[in-house]
């Protein structure tokens, strides 16, 4: 489900995709974002009410949105889901030789092939539905996972065919009347911003790794970062504090689980 991972891109090739697919700007008012400095959950593990403090709510696209609050449809936009294999067309999937690529560190879900115009269309086929579904059901956004899948490809994708797939995603996503969210992938925000149109970013692990200043450089307030209680380096509380961390964030179990379980965790810094 998530994912991170460095790797440089080829700047000409992608302004020369980019003048051939055109950016995602959405008209003014045409998407609402999260309300800044909210306070989110991230119910990935499955939707449950949240606790009374809770603006923001991220839950799977197969979910319900919670009415109440901003919500955000979860949508893994470059590789599968597990046990979703199936239901994706082969010219949609990477292949190395006559074996389909996994994910290394998600063995169970299988890379897409962003590598020509052909295969994003048949990627597109598979997911626009997917978008529009996430609007009709009443969510205010929409986020895409593992932009970076070409760091983890052996070198069978690049950057901006990445790129341009995350671009048509950000049409629908504003032609749906959804706001888009960057998931993860720091090195490539600004560029993420400036040509494919996202209009916010979620991330994980943003203050672990020392990274969140790279995403709110290019968002401003427009952050939500979800920490894990398994890989904290210091208090969680001393995350709050520092000036650096977002001002939406939580801490949650890296199960994403619900309550009730034994491994469920939910703190905030209020």
């Amino acid at each position: 489900m998530t994912s991170r991972g460095k790797r440089g891109g080829r700047a000409l090739a992608w302004c020369m995709l980019m003048l051939l697919a055109g950016c995602a700007s959405p008209p003014a008012g045409a998407v609402v974002l999260p309300p800044e400095g909210g306070i989110p959950d991230y119910q990935l593990g499955g939707g449950y009410e949240p606790a009374s403090e809770v603006e923001i709510v991220a839950r799977d696209r197969l979910d319900e949105p919670d009415r109440a609050r901003y919500s955000i449809c979860y949508v893994n936009g470059f590789q599968t889901q597990p046990g979703e294999r199936g239901i994706w067309p082969d010219e949609a999937l990477l292949r190395a030789g006559s074996e389909f690529v996994a994910d290394p560190d998600w063995p169970d879900e299988t890379l897409l092939d962003t590598s020509s115009r052909s295969s994003r269309e048949r990627i597109l086929e598979v997911v626009s539905p997917w978008i529009d579904a996430c609007a009709q059901a009443g969510f205010d956004a929409v986020e895409f996972d593992n932009l970076d899948t070409y760091t983890r490809s052996d070198g069978a994708l690049a950057r901006e065919d990445n790129l341009a797939l995350a671009t048509a995603y950000v049409r629908v996503a504003h032609d749906a009347g959804l706001a888009a969210a960057q998931k993860n992938s720091a090195e490539d925000a600004e560029l993420l911003r400036r040509l494919a149109g996202f209009d916010f970013a979620i991330t994980e692990e943003c203050a672990v790794y020392s990274e969140c200043a790279r995403y709110t450089e290019v968002y401003g307030a427009a952050v939500i970062d979800i920490e894990y209680d398994d890989a904290l380096p210091r208090a969680f509380s001393e995350m709050c504090a520092d000036p650096e961390t977002p001002r939406s964030v939580v801490l949650r179990d890296r199960q994403l689980s619900r309550p009730g379980s034994s491994a469920y965790e939910f703190s905030t810094c209020r």
